[in-house]
């Protein structure tokens, strides 16, 4: 087991390495691979960001905890994040060139033209505290496959994924995490796709394994049994809510940043033909191993149910074989983690500091530094990776999916406006999850109808002087 898994992190590191090969030492290179990526890189970069460890962790502890109304999650995430795209995705990276900003936030603040360093700040600060958290626990995640399937302490996943993702960003920047990201979602695939096979194989075939859950009492309802409002209308919420959660990915800096990359704005149609094709696989595959974990760890009250993917694979697998899915597992945690750490650098070096810096050693120091408060925080978080990673994915969205889609419909709001909408949305789906509501209804859904809710009063009150134009 030991041996499989270094073999595939050694690949891994071998490709981010070799990727300095093409650097051209500028921060336009570090931050966004001098806009030169093809549309095959940036769509399985995009998947391996998206899936990361809450995939292979959180989504299978859900789904072994909840059942088959586990699937909204999704069918409401692939359809929400599928609608958003069509209409985000190409706008987003003409804005890029337009405005030559390497970051999110410096593309948010100068969007149509004159730009504006109050706004960029503060969509920095916010991205810079929720990307942090969100890297935190990717390392979580990295560190409890670790733990079970070779016993290692729970400190040493997240120091290992932490030395990696340094290597990674001090090597070549978003290239380096681009190439290990395209390599990691073929090995992040494989990995499911083995555990499904042999899971389902070791009851007899899927017919078989189906037959065992609905023996379960409840696990095989189309929603979930703890809903507000309970019946059908309750169920259509739940899975409309979630489709917010996909909606959301334009709300994510690590996310986007991949397809700002794009050597050519008229190839996104590609870059998301790969994107989606891959991640609805993936997800569908990850979904069928949450199932088959509940049947084959009968007993969810003698363990983390986010720990059911690792145990599943050591108990069901060859040595070789759980290598492989531990080495999909760090794979996803860590293609997720360097993204978000080198997202967390450009807030820094490119939208907080009063100069922009341009040494590219001060950028890879300021990587370094981000990391190492990641793993702090990783080495400190007492939350499970399905909630944190919701928690800063919803808050994210809830703060800058309004400002986008506004922007995106030509639209230019004043100062005052954008921010407030910023507020209101990230302090809607604040509260709604510490009231618990996000059992209900996905904490992103009434956070960014509140932030669009905000842009529209503002408009009709005439909050903006001038009110919000066409660009």
């Amino acid at each position: 087991m030991v041996t499989s898994f270094i073999l595939f992190l050694g690949v891994f590191v071998i490709i981010g390495i070799s990727s300095v090969l093409l650097s051209r030492g500028t921060k336009q290179d570090y931050y966004l691979a001098s806009s030169s990526v093809p549309p095959s890189l940036v769509g399985l970069s995009a998947v391996a960001t998206n899936n990361s460890g809450y995939m292979f962790i959180g989504v299978i502890g859900y789904t072994y905890a909840t059942g088959l109304a586990s699937i909204w999650l999704m069918v409401g995430w692939i359809v929400g994040d599928f609608l958003a795209s069509t209409f985000i995705h190409q706008r987003l990276r003409v804005a890029t060139e337009a405005t030559e900003q390497v970051s999110f936030s410096g593309v948010l603040s100068e969007w149509g033209g004159n730009k504006d360093r109050i706004l960029q700040i503060i969509v920095g600060v916010i991205s810079l505290i929720f990307l942090l958290a969100y890297a935190g626990a990717q390392l979580v995640a990295g560190s409890k496959a670790l733990h079970v399937l070779l016993d290692w302490p729970l400190w040493s996943g997240a120091v290992i994924g932490a030395l990696l993702v340094m290597t990674y960003c001090m090597a070549g920047g978003i290239r380096a995490s681009i190439w290990t990201d395209a390599a990691q979602s073929v090995v992040m695939i494989i990995a499911m796709g083995t555990l499904l096979f042999f899971g389902a194989q070791s009851f007899g075939g899927p017919g078989a394994a189906v037959v065992e859950m609905q023996a379960i009492d409840g696990f095989m309802n189309w929603f979930p049994n703890d809903l507000v409002i309970p019946g059908l209308l309750g169920g259509l919420l739940f899975a409309v809510a979630w489709s917010f959660a996909g909606l959301s990915v334009i709300g994510q800096p690590h996310v986007m940043v991949r397809f700002m990359t794009l050597s050519d704005s008229r190839q996104m149609w590609r870059a998301r033909l790969w994107y989606y094709v891959w991640f609805t696989a993936f997800y569908a595959m990850a979904t069928g191993v949450g199932l088959l974990s509940r049947i084959y760890l009968s007993d969810p009250g003698t363990f983390d149910a986010e720990l059911a993917l690792p145990t599943m694979a050591q108990e069901l697998l060859s040595p070789f074989g759980a290598g492989i899915v531990l080495a999909g597992i760090f794979a996803a945690t860590i293609s997720t983690a360097d993204s978000l750490v080198l997202s967390c650098s450009s807030a820094v070096t490119h939208d907080l500091l009063p100069q922009n810096i341009e040494k590219p050693s001060i950028l890879k120091i300021t990587t370094g530094i981000i990391t190492l408060l990641a793993l702090a925080w990783a080495l400190l978080n007492k939350q499970s990776v399905f909630n944190l990673v919701i928690m800063a994915w919803s808050g994210l969205a809830s703060a800058f999916a309004p400002l986008l889609i506004v922007l995106c419909l030509g639209l230019r709001p004043q100062r005052g406006v954008a921010i407030l909408a910023i507020f209101t949305g990230l302090a809607v789906a604040l509260l709604w999850r510490y009231l618990g509501w996000q059992t209900a209804v996905y904490e992103g859904m009434p956070g960014i109808l509140a932030g669009l809710a905000t842009f529209a009063i503002g408009a009709l009150l005439n909050f903006s002087k001038p009110p919000l134009i066409k660009e």
